[in-house]
Order: structure tokens, then sequence, then C-alpha cells
């Protein structure tokens, strides 16, 4: 398998940690009880202390699906392919329209593609890896010749999971669980891919369901899917929640032990491409195992905040542009996500 290109295309709106804030205030003033300036300050030093600076969300008035449409005429140009060349392709997002048919049957009508095989990979922020494996294994049937994945995230739209649901606070201890969503950044990236026989590919999974209720979004009616618990839906149904704090601390260890079990050798990793969720966390762990992994990663979290599922194509799309990737360098990406789950893929660009 070989990555022909991977493009990411961002929305223009820049939202800054000040913009959030200013948010949380006006959506929480007649809602909060208690001292609201006192959890617009703890909120101001969370972010700052993750790293957050900035994100980038839709200002009213693109689509998702032009975004789409710009990483796709941008990624099938670097690739030099026709549309019509590509056989498979996969919408691995959490953000979608339909639950049914699969989104990305109206991804791809939009984009023309009215013969190509395609379906949806769900699972969080892991949605990319997954699908990578996925296009690996799928490669060695011999049944496709050319892949394209889609990561679309774009959950800031008014009356959706986040905003401005979690934006109106009660009472402080609503930010246990609500914070996380005020660090996500939108955008979309296409990743395509080329059955070619190189076996540079290595990809560990680790999944933990006892921690399933820690982050999520319910849909109405999830009671008949999920044990009795007290955190599962703490911001209602189809409201985004994360115990983010509890998510990093149970977290650490299994990440060590995907990215650990890789049979390629860490040293060998030019650049590292961590899930965007946060930077300090990020660089304290990488500090604890050593081997100058520290310096070798590469955050996007603080200029375009945590893209869920396309956080690591996003890392690669900019990297890229940027001169820190470049062809042959051997890259690595670890995702922790809801579920939780957790990856380590390791591949030539």
């Amino acid at each position: 398998m070989k990555l022909l290109s991977v493009k990411l295309a961002a929305p223009s709106r820049r939202i800054s940690n000040q913009d959030i804030l200013s948010l949380i205030h006006q959506h929480s003033r007649d809602t909060f009880t208690g001292d609201l300036e006192l959890a617009l300050d703890r909120v101001d030093r969370l972010l700052k202390y993750s790293g957050a600076e900035t994100r980038y969300w839709l200002d009213g008035t693109g689509t998702p699906l032009d975004l789409i449409g710009r990483a796709f005429e941008e990624a099938l140009h670097e690739a030099a392919l026709e549309a019509d060349e590509i056989d498979l392709m996969i919408y691995a997002g959490v953000d979608r329209g339909f639950l049914e048919p699969a989104n990305a049957y109206f991804v791809a009508q939009a984009l023309n593609l009215d013969r190509v095989h395609c379906f949806d990979v769900l699972d969080a922020c892991n949605g990319w890896s997954r699908s990578m494996l996925l296009v690996h294994s799928l490669f060695k049937t011999g049944m496709y010749q050319k892949a394209m994945i889609i990561n679309s995230e774009f959950n800031l739209f008014e009356g959706g999971t986040i905003y401005p649901k979690l934006f109106s606070l009660k009472q402080m201890e609503d930010l246990e669980y609500s914070f996380a969503g005020y660090t996500i950044g939108e955008g979309a990236t296409v990743t395509i891919l080329d059955n070619a026989q190189e076996n540079d590919w290595e990809f560990r999974f680790l999944s933990r369901p006892d921690l399933a209720d820690l982050c999520g979004v319910p849909e109405i009616g999830y009671e008949r899917y999920s044990l009795p618990s007290g955190r599962t839906g703490r911001n209602g149904v189809m409201g985004f929640y994360s115990f983010s704090r509890e998510l990093f601390g149970e977290g650490t260890k299994e990440l060590l032990q995907v990215a650990g079990g890789l049979d390629t050798d860490l040293q060998e990793m030019k650049i590292i491409f961590p899930h965007a969720a946060t930077k300090r966390g990020w660089a304290q762990g990488a500090e604890a195992v050593g081997l100058n992994l520290k310096e070798r990663l590469y955050f996007i979290y603080p200029s375009h905040g945590n893209v869920v599922s396309a956080s690591v194509p996003a890392g690669m799309a900019l990297a890229s542009e940027d001169g820190s990737l470049s062809r042959g360098d051997r890259f690595l990406s670890v995702v922790a996500s809801a579920g939780m789950s957790f990856s380590a893929v390791t591949g030539v660009y």
C-alpha cells in the first residue's frame, strides 16, 4: 500500500480562546448558578494548560461538502489521478448527516463518484486508523486498486451535539464533562492510497470497552444498548460529553502498550502524529518514554484544536506543506479515542 496524497481543507473562521470564553459567557449568563467569572477563569486556565490557542469553524457561508470537495480536488491533483480511478471510498468522520444509508453514499454523490464502492467506518477519533487498516487488508484481496478515506468533522453547527448546548453551563461541575467541547476544531481531510506491493505498514490496536461511558454522544433510546451509568448522557440526548481527566488518566498505559508493541523500532520514526486532543499530555508522555520522542511530535492542537477523526491526516497534510514531512520519511500516528480504543500506525510517506 502506497500513500499517494493527504490533504486538509479547513474553514476560514479563526476561533481564539477568548472567543470561546465570550460564547460561554453569552450562553451561560442566564443559566449559571454561582460565580460565572470564576468558571470562565477556570476554562481559560484549562485551555492554556492543555496548549489550546486557536481552532477553525465554518463561518456560515460554506458547507462540509464544500470543504470535502476542495480537499478531494487537491488530493486528486497531487496523486495525479482522475476521479473515476478511485474504486473504493470510506467515510470515516464522526460528523454525519445520516444514520441510514451510510453517509458515504451522499458524499460520493456530491463528488460525482456515481459507481464507487463506498461505506462508513465509525470509531470516534480512531476512524482514520481503522480505515487505513481496512484498506490495507482489502488491497490484499485484489478487489481494489485506488482507495480514498474521507474524514469530515464539522460539529460546531447551531443546534448540534456541542453548540450551544455545551456553552450553556448551569454549574461549575458541568466543566468536568463539557470542557473538551471547547477544544474542538473543524476540517475535512482526504487520504488517497494505491494498491502497491509495499510492506512498510504496521498496525496495532487495543480496546477497553469497560471505559465506554467516559466519552460519547448518546442517541434517542441509548439506554437500550448501555448498562446504567452515572456518566452516559450527562449533556443530554445528542449532547457530546467527555470526562477528559479520566480519559487521559486511563489511556496512558494503553498508548504506551500499542506503540511499544510495534515491531518497527521507534527510533526509526522521523515524525510522530498524535491525536490532537492535547499538547501537554502528549509531550509529558513522550518525555516519560524518552528516546527523543518529544522532539519528533508534530502538534496541530495549538493551531487547529481537536479535529476529531481528522486529527492525524490533518497533521500529515500540514507537515507535508511546511516541509516537516517528506517523501520516504517513516511516520508514526498514535491515537486514544472514545470507546476507549487505542491505535499505533506506522508507514512510509
